[in-house]
């Protein structure tokens, strides 16, 4: 018999590694050739970030690799949505097949409530940048052609 999966254990470890793909490890085991992907664009991300710190904010590959953690974040906040408000029985079907109903309370409610507050910032925080980037790119191409 498999081991127990907890959709509160699995809401909230996509809420809080989610992006570096631990949920789906917990879930479906260090196999998992998506839950790998993960990490890669997370870190170049954080790459992104590092690379602000570094040469400041006219870095143009960092304007390309912060999204990337922006969306991998989000992402993982929709999983965790995903995971919190999946029914009981369904989520033992899928996860603990043979298994009793496990009864969850109020834990992945409240996970769900923290991913969509922090997914919808990050979400919102990813296209500002993204789009202020551009734009300011933008501007900077016109002036050297009208020079």
């Amino acid at each position: 018999m498999a081991a127990y999966k907890s959709k509160t254990l699995a809401t909230w470890v996509a809420l809080l590694v989610g992006s570096l793909g631990l949920h789906r490890f917990y879930l479906y085991g260090f196999k998992d050739r998506l839950g790998w992907f993960y990490c890669i664009p997370t870190f170049l991300g954080l790459h992104g970030i590092q690379r602000v710190q570094d040469y400041g904010l006219d870095d143009h590959l960092s304007w390309a690799l912060i999204p990337l953690l922006g969306l991998m974040v989000a992402q993982a906040m929709l999983a965790a949505i995903l995971y919190g408000l999946t029914p009981d029985e369904r989520w033992d079907a899928r996860h603990n097949p043979g298994q009793p109903v496990h009864a969850t309370r109020w834990a992945p409610v409240l996970g769900v409530i923290t991913a969509l507050l922090i997914g919808a910032g990050v979400l919102m925080a990813t296209i500002a940048f993204s789009g202020q980037r551009y734009f300011e790119y933008q501007v900077e191409e016109a002036k050297k052609i009208s020079q």
